[in-house]
């Protein structure tokens, strides 16, 4: 699945503890769903989109 969480976690000067604090989870945990290595949970993809304002779709995508 593609994201758009590095992208705004940069337009917010946030480092990825800083978002990881947000999200209560571990800094290894925002950096493995940046990088696609993982993909979050739907409770957390949900926090995630609380924390950045925005609609699920509008952070994640599904690859082609």
């Amino acid at each position: 699945m593609k994201n758009r969480l590095k992208v705004l976690r940069a337009e917010r000067n946030w480092s990825q503890q800083q978002l990881a604090d947000l999200l209560e989870v571990s800094r290894q945990s925002v950096n493995a769903i940046e990088t696609g290595r993982y993909d979050p949970s739907l409770p957390l993809a949900f926090r995630i989109a609380e924390v950045f304002d925005l609609a699920i779709e509008e952070i994640f995508q599904r690859e082609a």
